[in-house]
C-alpha cells in the first residue's frame, strides 16, 4: 500500500502561481513514476506531468514551459510548480504514484479566476 498526501491547492487569478506538493508514504520501493492529473468539470481526467525514478519529466503540451515537475526526495514525492496559470487549468488536481500498483492521491482543489 502507497499513501499519497496532496497539499498547496487553492484560488489565483489568471497569471497567478501554484505550488503542489505529494508526499508518498508506505510500500513506496524505488522504481516508481509520480505524477499530476487534473480533471475539470464535465471532463475526463488527463495527465499533467509525470517524472520517473531517473527524474526525466514528461508534460502535457499545453503546460510545457508553464509547469515544472521535480522529485521531493526528502518526502519521497513530487511538487509540481505552476506559473502564468489559465482559468482552462481549473480542476481538481490529484497525484498519482506508479510501480507495480497504482496509486491516487485525494485530489485538490485549483481554480483560476479574476
Amino acid at each position: 500500500q502507497v499513501q499519497l498526501v496532496e497539499s498547496g491547492g487553492g484560488s489565483v487569478q489568471p497569471g497567478g502561481s501554484l505550488r503542489l506538493s505529494c508526499a508518498a508514504s508506505g510500500s513506496i520501493g524505488s522504481i516508481n513514476i509520480m505524477g499530476w492529473y487534473r480533471q475539470a468539470p464535465g471532463k475526463e481526467r488527463e495527465l499533467v506531468a509525470s517524472i520517473d525514478f531517473r527524474g526525466n519529466p514528461t508534460y502535457l503540451a499545453s503546460m510545457k514551459g508553464r509547469f515544472t515537475i521535480s522529485r521531493d526526495n526528502a518526502n519521497n514525492g513530487v511538487v509540481l510548480h505552476m506559473r502564468s496559470l489559465k482559468p482552462e487549468d481549473s480542476g481538481v488536481y490529484y497525484c498519482r504514484w506508479a510501480g507495480g500498483a497504482v496509486y491516487w492521491g485525494q485530489g485538490t482543489q485549483v481554480t483560476v479566476s479574476s
